[in-house]
């Protein structure tokens, strides 16, 4: 690194991240300098012959918001960026410092008549519904003639409302202008109030939630003593918004360093582009096996999910059937063989089929067209819902481990697991196997 002087530079050679040389130099005694990117010379005079921002960007091969930082002459720094006009912001604490001068929020150069993006009110928008407000118009009547929802208004005006109920329009944008900037300081970025008490309640071991709604409770009155469960993990989890240090992560009962998303289940996006008829749907005379003829079915899966058999069980018989899928098991594969297995039985015995959601029925709906069976699919991490099925692969395993190649068993091998099972007594059969059960259903038809 002595020889080539920077660290960036040594990584580029050796093919490891930035970080890691710089970590490296850094245990060896070895400053860090920066040098400029290889390519930047290139790039500015691509510029200087007129060639535009992304068009330079793409020859050079540098990812156009680096160039970017370039024109502007924005220098990257640990925790923030520093500007061509000698501004620095912090993007932990979101102050914006020049020199020795810390400019608030409040206090920062703002551009008023900035132009942004048309989901934003602009100064006239603003100068037109002072004016309709004036004149007695409705909320309703003021979005009709900005093109604007009608809770857009109301939202503008109950925040920028006078003492006297009047509304200024200059004076609302420049307060929109001035809450534009970001990043955004976290509220519990600096000590206070409000940052002890979260801290001494996370202490005792409560949750975000609780936090939030019980400061609600304790401080009615005080706007203040606020604070979302959203800001109290983002202060605990991610770095960049500070405020909390990650060992109060501790506290929390999951002991989690990172946040783990959740949606509702009504709010989760469906499996498939076809509309899926969920469990709950089906038939009670199913659901007690009271009606022969509906099946259970799954996958197992071999050596890195690259093979699989089809598994059907009977949910009246625990009668089962295997399906041979040599080449692979995407959804067409499986509709097909599915296929075969389910005409190969007489008309009474083919009721319905349960599965669970993964990818590998994604055409469902051709299956169904196909064979006149209804699917339905169990909710998400619910293997209970198709108990018959989920203990038959469990038997299945003694002739076909987990970790094995299972394309080397063919329909031979399959049909010999398969009798094997169906010639088995069962206790909840009363000791009947189900094969016998599966004739007497045969025979009466």
């Amino acid at each position: 690194m002595a020889a080539i002087g920077s660290a960036t530079a040594v990584a580029r050679e050796l093919g490891i991240s930035a970080g890691t040389a710089g970590t490296w130099a850094r245990q060896a005694g070895l400053g860090s300098k920066r040098l400029p990117h290889p390519r930047k010379a290139e790039y500015v005079a691509l510029r200087k012959e007129g060639h535009s921002q992304s068009s330079a960007a793409a020859q050079v091969g540098v990812d156009v918001r680096t160039c970017r930082d370039w024109d502007y002459g924005t220098v990257k720094r640990p925790n923030g960026r520093r500007y061509a006009d000698g501004r620095v912001v912090d993007y932990t604490t979101g102050e914006v410092t020049i020199g020795d001068v810390v400019l608030r929020p409040s206090t920062q150069r703002i551009a008023v008549e900035k132009q942004l993006h048309p989901r934003f009110l602009t100064v006239e928008d603003r100068e037109r519904i002072a004016d309709l407000y004036r004149e007695g118009c409705s909320l309703r009547e003021i979005g009709r003639r900005l093109g604007r929802p009608a809770s857009t208004i109301k939202r503008e005006i109950d925040q920028n409302k006078q003492d006297d109920g009047s509304y200024r329009p200059f004076a609302a944008q420049r307060r929109a202008a001035e809450q534009r900037p970001r990043p955004k300081a976290s509220k519990l970025a600096t000590r206070g109030r409000l940052r002890e008490y979260v801290v001494s309640k996370l202490a005792l071991q409560w949750s975000p939630e609780q936090i939030s709604h019980t400061l609600k409770v304790e401080f009615p009155i005080d706007e203040s003593m606020r604070v979302s469960t959203e800001t109290i993990y983002q202060a605990i989890y991610v770095q960049a918004r500070g405020g909390l240090k990650r060992e109060i992560s501790d506290a929390l009962r999951t002991g989690r360093t990172r946040r783990k998303p959740h949606r509702a289940p009504d709010a989760r996006q469906s499996r498939f582009r076809d509309p899926m008829i969920m469990i709950s749907d089906r038939p009670a005379d199913i659901e007690d096996r009271a009606v022969p003829g509906h099946w259970e079915g799954d996958l197992i899966v071999g050596e890195r999910n690259k093979t699989a058999i089809i598994t059907l069980v009977e949910r009246q018989t625990r009668y089962v059937m295997l399906g041979h899928l040599p080449a692979g098991h995407t959804a067409p594969e499986v509709r097909d063989v599915l296929t075969a297995l389910i005409t190969t039985l007489p008309g009474h015995l083919q009721g319905s089929l349960t599965w669970d959601q993964g990818s590998e029925m994604a055409e469902h709906k051709k299956f169904s067209i196909e064979t006149g069976l209804p699917v339905y699919f169990c909710d998400p991490a619910s293997p209970w819902q198709r108990g018959s099925n989920e203990n038959t692969n469990g038997l299945l395993r003694q002739y076909f481990p987990k970790g094995r190649d299972l394309s080397i068993f063919g329909p031979e091998d399959l049909e010999l697991v398969a009798q094997r099972l169906n010639g088995r007594p069962r206790k909840t059969l009363g000791w009947e196997t189900p094969a016998q059960r599966l004739a007497k259903l045969v025979l009466a038809d």
